[in-house]
């Protein structure tokens, strides 16, 4: 990062140059921090973005990987690892802190945003507004914190290249769909440059907007199925198929290894304790709207690839007029991005995830909060799932691969907007393709390394190095 603070620097001293002291860095116009991120360009080349080269000879995926299990549920390590080796696509959702790693050698400019730092395709999706609305957005923020809005982007445009050869698309236009993700954040940020603060935080993509923009008739009626589907995945219709009656009770129903009952002498005080202490995050209001809850069952449940191994358990709840709630505690350790970006400034790391969270989206959810655990344990919580819904992109075709991201790089754009500088980053960005055919170039170059990553992975299992469970 030295090279892009240096370059921040002189860019800075360049603007406070052009305004009075006692003028704010937020409050200097657009056209002089324009001219910062134009700067900057002086001492990060934006084709200087397009080299990946591994910061050692001696980088090895292995451990890297098996230093992010430190903290994890060890028994339920060898899921993800099997989830992992799936493919190079699975090996990439599960790696976030191995692209950390790598992405903190790489250029940027020091400009950092709130960075959801797991910034993936399948991480944005669709999901259900506390109005009942279904918007588009990004949905996970595990691993948020303030960072370079490059590595964000980054990663984002790598997956969309271990995506497109996942669905067997040339390289071609893999790069391609990178290319027009990076295309289409640079061009929306430099919409939301000029926009007022409020109209940039009212700024949302709803689902009804999506279907809207649909080209031609097919990908509307596509788009409509997406809706559809969506709006199906609520907890009416999950509830049936992860809890029963038993004993006149409601009880999770025990699916092992994915879902299943802790057999811990004091787990039940522990879980009324966690749920009390998660209570006093919530505003007032939502504490009443709590309060008509009840807690019926707590179990485990493995989630995610990523997340596999973390301690992560569902809460049954339900109403006097036995309607049911079924909230996820999630356990949140320290960002994959700290020991690169700093420490958070909240101590509290399921804090950290809300606050981001509620930075970088348009619109979330009403039960969003914390807690922790009489052990240590942080936890952000939210529903299970409410309209939750990840848009397919298995077999997807060079256009619709496309299409969709520039969805998701509109969507990053509006979300760095809200907590970074955009004009800065607009003006560093500029209005040719220049940046974007780099990071097109970047992004082809370390899925090369992605794959060589999980044929190490590979590897290491058929050696005996780490176990792997490959679920059916």
């Amino acid at each position: 990062m030295h090279t892009g603070t240096r370059a921040m620097e002189k860019a800075e001293r360049t603007a406070t140059r052009a305004v009075r002291k006692d003028v704010p860095a937020s409050f200097v116009s657009r056209a002089t921090r324009i001219g910062v991120g134009r700067a900057l360009r002086d001492s990060v080349p934006r084709a200087s973005h397009a080299r990946w080269t591994p910061s050692t000879d001696h980088r090895d995926p292995i451990d890297l990987l098996e230093k992010s299990n430190k903290n994890r549920l060890q028994e339920l390590v060898p899921i993800r690892y099997g989830r992992m080796l799936r493919s190079p696509f699975t090996f990439l959702r599960g790696s976030a802190a191995l692209m950390a790693y790598d992405l903190a050698t790489t250029p940027n400019t020091a400009v950092t945003v709130q960075a959801c730092g797991d910034c993936h395709l399948l991480n944005f999706g669709l999901f259900a507004t506390p109005e009942r609305n279904l918007v588009f957005d990004l949905n996970d923020f595990d691993e948020t914190l303030p960072a370079p809005w490059e590595w964000d982007l980054k990663r984002l445009a790598v997956s969309f290249v271990i995506a497109g050869r996942d669905s067997n698309l040339s390289d071609v236009d893999a790069r391609e769909a990178a290319v027009d993700c990076v295309r289409a954040y640079r061009e929306s940020l430099r919409k939301y440059s000029r926009m007022n603060p409020l109209e940039v935080w009212y700024d949302r993509l709803d689902m009804e907007t999506i279907i809207a923009m649909a080209p031609d008739e097919k990908a509307r009626k596509i788009r409509e199925q997406y809706s559809k589907k969506a709006r199906e995945r609520v907890l009416e219709n999950l509830f049936p198929k992860i809890a029963g009656a038993v004993a006149g009770r409601h009880r999770i129903i025990d699916q092992p290894p994915i879902i299943f009952h802790v057999a811990a002498r004091d787990f039940d005080e522990r879980v009324r304790e966690g749920l009390a202490d998660y209570r006093e995050s919530l505003s007032d209001e939502r504490r009443v709207l709590l309060d008509r809850y009840r807690l019926e069952d707590f179990a485990l449940k493995v989630v995610g690839i990523g997340s596999v191994g973390t301690r992560c358990y569902i809460a049954l709840l339900f109403d006097e007029m036995n309607h049911p709630l079924i909230l996820q505690f999630k356990e949140a350790g320290r960002s994959v991005l700290e020991p690169y970006a700093g420490k958070s400034r909240y101590d509290l790391q399921g804090q950290r995830v809300v606050m981001g969270q509620r930075l970088m989206q348009s619109s979330s959810d009403i039960f969003l909060g914390w807690a922790r655990g009489r052990r240590g344990y942080d936890f952000f919580v939210r529903q299970l799932r409410d309209m939750k819904f990840s848009l397919p992109i298995e077999g997807a075709s060079a256009v619709q691969l496309k299409r969709y991201a520039e969805l998701c790089g509109w969507t990053l754009a509006r979300a760095h907007a809200k907590s970074g500088d955009a004009a800065t980053i607009s003006g560093y960005l500029g209005k040719s393709d220049t940046f974007d055919e780099a990071i097109g170039a970047f992004s082809v170059a370390y899925a090369d390394q992605t794959e060589r990553d999980h044929a190490a992975l590979v590897k290491a299992v058929r050696d005996g190095r780490v176990e792997a469970l490959v679920e059916e």
